[in-house]
């Protein structure tokens, strides 16, 4: 049984549902979101809340259901209150310095990084430290882990991109004895 899938979604006040045959559609303040459904789930509207049904209780139409509760509830929760991921930037000489729809990045390579945001992502860039927003969780997931991926911190010293809430498993250098 899925504990997940049979719990429904409740939908706050200022957010629209439309479900058609093969899709679900969220619309709130923070934006629009569009997501194809499973075709082993059946997704209602019942009253102020989204309810997940399997026709049968096969594997697959059991995990279908959870992830297709999961997935829409993040899509509620994305257009109402929004996604933020936030990274910080250590290394000496490294920065970020937001232009425009882009974030220059100064890693420690030869050369400048110019990383491209996509439209629905936001950014509050300080120097060290990259806030990003957004109604789409897979998205800002996706963007973090790509901004990451540029200079990924390494165990010595802790020099690179990381996520906020990571800590980074530290090893000892070399002994330098005689």
């Amino acid at each position: 049984m899925s504990r997940i899938g049979k719990m429904p979604v409740e939908i706050p006040d200022k957010v629209k549902v439309d479900i058609d045959g093969e899709s679900i559609t969220v619309e709130g303040p923070r934006g629009k979101l569009t997501r194809a459904l499973s075709t082993e789930v059946e997704i209602a509207l019942e009253g102020n809340e989204i309810v997940v049904k399997r026709p049968d209780d096969t594997r697959t139409a059991k995990s279908h259901q959870g992830l297709m509760r999961s997935l829409v509830a993040s899509m509620v929760q994305g257009v109402s209150t929004g996604f933020t991921r936030v990274l910080e930037i250590n290394g000496v000489g490294y920065r970020a310095e937001l232009k425009n729809n882009f974030i220059r990045f100064d890693l420690g390579y030869s050369h400048p990084i110019m990383f491209e945001l996509p439209d629905t992502v936001s950014a509050d860039v300080k120097q060290t430290e990259v806030t990003l927003n957004s109604a789409d969780k897979e998205l800002i997931g996706q963007v973090a882990a790509k901004i990451r991926n540029l200079r990924k911190p390494e165990p010595y010293k802790g020099k690179g991109i990381k996520y906020k809430e990571e800590t980074i498993r530290r090893k000892v250098g070399k002994a330098g004895g005689k």
